[in-house]
């Protein structure tokens, strides 16, 4: 493809000058065709046989698209559509217009990331992503799968309204903003399409925020009222601070709870939690399609599924997965709240045990309030490779000192961050010699990378599902059940 519009100063070309908005001041465009779509959200093109990568663009497609970053000595270039010069029939007009990049760019600013896929219609954009996980999986652990991709039932067609988890950045005028894309430009929004309506509810885009870095927002699926966490910013009087945003925060929907969260001086300190009104937690109602139904109880910015449908869906999955029966142990390993614990509880039964092993200490007193009086499990903090190392050396210890009290392990299901479970976890989960492992994932690399460590111990793929409960985003979670080849 050729060049439509350069610079005369190469060197600037390559690494573009940005102004006060992000987008280049010297912009090099280039005519791309785009081709298949890579995990992360863009097409792989080619430019005088350099890999650029284009977001904003549909396999097939003619798109002209700013640089966003580049270099002399880059393995690849990044690259926004700006203007379709052949569209392909599954392009749509975005329904977020800060997230929309033809649009952002005429306007002389960046899109906010967080919705790449919101140019493509629903159906296609599934498609897209199965392609993905297959290629991805087939890259990274040399697979070959076959999977396609559910959606979440209830969802708007658009891919709109899922989000019960946001998060803000804030301007230095006190508004809330979101990021673009790999940017610390920031862009103030006034809604946020991808989430429940319960978010616009709140009118939080009309309050000063000054002297907060960062607003999270917690709207429960189950209707419970709506949790506000605030961080200051770096050097912020705290005492002023706090009696500020008690105030503002008086004109929030009665019921609404804000806390003012202050981080510790190390990553690993346990933040200091200051309640301005109502509670500093958020309870979720879970129900499985067998009719088991809980309560679970989150503290603060703990984890918890974004979509709306995502637990109960996730739930239903590893359970059919795992097949828990009565009287089986089960290593419910990165199981934060609790959530996958407390169902595979039930069906294990008085005579089972179920080991919830979460490594974030407030995600494990959240479980403990949630599992409490579940005799059958045990919830175990720590890090996982560190946890099942001690089962594996320490098999005969009682259960309050290693968790498995010489009992031998039937399944595994793990739900581990988006960094993968890792070689040591994996190499350890394999030795404990279950029957099944089930792997729930939120990201096909990482997935493919600990996949590939599996196969190579002897476990297979039986079956592998893949659910869209991040709509308009390139963003999947898979639920696997593994099994000795």
């Amino acid at each position: 493809m050729t060049t439509i519009r350069d610079t005369s100063n190469v060197d600037v070309a390559r690494q573009p000058v940005h102004g006060a908005s992000g987008v280049p001041e010297i912009p090099l465009i280039l005519e791309l065709e785009a081709g298949p779509m890579a995990h992360g959200g863009h097409c792989v093109a080619r430019h005088e046989g350099r890999v650029v990568f284009v977001r904003h663009a549909i396999p097939g497609e003619v798109v002209r698209a700013v640089v966003t970053e580049a270099g002399e000595g880059a393995r690849f270039w990044r690259a926004d559509a700006v203007e379709v010069l052949h569209g392909s029939e599954f392009r749509r007009t975005h329904q977020w217009k800060l997230a929309d990049s033809l649009r952002a760019h005429a306007a002389g600013r960046l899109p906010v990331g967080g919705a790449e896929y919101g140019h493509i219609v629903l159906p296609h954009q599934r498609r897209l992503k199965a392609q993905v996980f297959r290629d991805t999986v087939a890259r990274i652990a040399g697979l070959q799968l076959e999977v396609h991709v559910t959606g979440a039932p209830g969802d708007d067609p658009s891919g709109l309204h899922w989000r019960t988890r946001n998060a803000f950045a804030v301007t230095p005028t006190g508004r809330l903003a979101m990021h673009a894309h790999r940017s610390t430009v920031l862009v103030p929004v006034r809604n946020m399409p991808l989430g429940v309506p319960g978010l616009d509810a709140l009118k939080l885009w009309e309050l000063d925020f000054s002297g907060l870095s960062r607003v999270d927002v917690a709207t429960p699926a189950s209707g419970e009222p709506a949790l506000v966490l605030l961080t200051p910013a770096d050097g912020a009087d705290l005492s002023q601070l706090g009696g500020r945003m008690h105030r503002q925060t008086s004109r929030l929907p009665e019921g609404t709870s804000v806390a003012l969260i202050v981080p510790g001086e190390n990553p690993n300190d346990r933040p200091e939690v200051h309640r301005l009104r109502g509670r500093t937690w958020t309870q979720e109602t879970v129900a499985s399609a067998r009719g088991a139904e809980h309560a679970f109880r989150i503290t603060g910015d703990g984890f918890w599924q974004v979509h709306r449908s995502a637990p109960s869906m996730l739930v239903d999955a590893v359970l059919a997965a795992a097949d828990p029966q009565p009287g089986q142990v089960i290593a419910d390993l990165y199981a934060g709240a609790g959530l996958f614990s407390a169902f595979l509880a039930d069906r294990v039964g008085a005579e089972g045990l179920v080991l919830s092993v979460e490594a974030a200490p407030g995600a494990s007193r959240d479980a403990r309030r949630n599992l409490h009086g579940v005799t059958q499990a045990a919830v175990l903090n720590g890090m996982t490779d560190r946890v099942l190392g001690g089962w594996l050396s320490k098999p005969d210890e009682p259960v309050a000192d290693c968790g498995l009290g010489g009992r031998s392990v039937d399944a595994v299901v793990l739900d581990p961050p988006r960094a993968g479970a890792g070689k040591t976890a994996v190499e350890r989960i394999h030795r404990l010699d279950p029957e099944r492992i089930v792997y729930v994932s939120c990201d096909p690399a990482s997935f493919a990378r600990d996949l590939g460590l599996l196969s190579q111990a002897g476990w297979s793929a039986a079956t592998v599902d893949v659910y869209d409960l991040y709509p308009d985003t390139h963003h999947m979670e898979s639920v696997a059940l593994l099994t000795k080849s």
